[in-house]
């Protein structure tokens, strides 16, 4: 089960009370104040962990706190620090605040965000002694930590996106051209969920793909799997267009596909992309072209024509708009 977005009440820890204290030692019973500082409450941290693919570990957490200091004790010894809370997510994720904002983007692997801060810890008495004041009874309390309500989501990092409409051999192409190995079945909507899978070329060159759930028309405005997966597209650098050589309206496909990217984001139509079409294994005779000014690539994901061509193209593409810092090496 892929888990792209939950929603977390995420608390910091409350800051340690200020302590009330006096020395006492031998032939001084009326010793000034030594009373130390409360400890500073923990946080609650983000930390981005590219070993994690998705949100699913943290379905069943909603709430999430981190540890309260400790009260300051005599001898102006501070209160021990709260205990900081990590949750780690994958590259990708975007935070965002009860009204919807935008409030953080994790990209980089290793990356720390604090998302709530820990309270900051009472005084002592020992800051309260004054000429007229030598023993003071007073210190403070710690201040409270935070409390946010937030929603996290995941938008897939992929060199590679390959949409299409549902049943046209997304996840058989992905499974044979990567490691993937993602659920199939010959019905529409058998990916429910991003798959990604990493493709190895010969000069250690690897590229991640993601296959993205099938593209309906009226996806753009929610409808079938919609917005819910349509998001993922925009964190990818190259499209593939994927089509189905055996449909009858295939130029009409095309466009619908186009047209639904344009309408979640006109920045989608500017993405390099390519343009294959699957099942030639199932045509019976010549090839009917489809009348596009595109370029087309024609292969069977299942039997493995023409893959090698269509890496290729991907490649050089890929490196003509990315670059050496775009790619991973072994």
């Amino acid at each position: 089960m892929f888990v792209d977005k939950v929603q977390l009440i995420v608390e910091s820890g409350r800051g340690g009370n200020g302590a009330v204290s006096f020395r006492r030692e031998k032939f001084v019973p009326k010793g000034g104040p030594d009373g130390g500082d409360g400890g500073k409450g923990g946080n609650v941290i983000l930390k981005v962990d590219n070993n994690i693919n998705d949100l699913y570990h943290l379905r069943h957490t909603p709430t999430i706190r981190a540890g309260n200091g400790g009260n300051g004790k005599r001898k102006k010894m501070y209160g021990k620090k709260g205990k900081d809370i990590i949750i780690k997510v994958p590259p990708g994720t975007s935070v965002f605040n009860e009204e919807g904002k935008l409030i953080l983007d994790l990209l980089t692997p290793g990356d720390e965000k604090i998302i709530a801060r820990g309270g900051k810890g009472g005084k002592g008495n020992v800051h309260f002694a004054t000429s007229k004041i030598q023993h003071p009874e007073i210190a403070t309390e710690g201040k409270p930590g935070e409390k946010k309500r937030v929603v996290l989501e995941l938008k897939s990092i992929a060199d590679v996106g390959i949409v299409g409409y549902p049943n046209v051999g997304k996840s058989t192409l992905l499974n044979n051209i990567s490691r993937a190995s993602p659920k199939i079945a010959s019905y529409p909507f058998t990916t429910l969920s991003p798959n990604l899978g990493v493709v190895e070329f010969e000069d250690f060159t690897r590229l991640t793909f993601a296959d993205i759930p099938g593209v309906i028309e009226g996806a753009s405005y929610g409808k079938g799997l919609g917005l819910e997966f349509l998001r993922h597209i925009e964190r990818t650098k190259l499209l593939l267009i994927l089509l189905d050589i055996t449909s009858k309206t295939i130029e009409n496909d095309y466009f619908s596909i186009v047209n639904e990217l344009n309408a979640y984001s006109t920045a989608l139509t500017e993405y390099p992309r390519v343009v294959a079409a699957n099942k030639i294994d199932l045509l019976k005779g010549e090839i009917k072209k489809p009348e596009l000014a595109e370029e087309i690539i024609y292969i069977s994901a299942l039997v493995g024509t023409g893959l090698t061509t269509l890496l290729d193209n991907i490649l050089k593409i890929f490196e003509s708009i990315g670059g050496e810092n775009d790619r991973q090496k072994k």
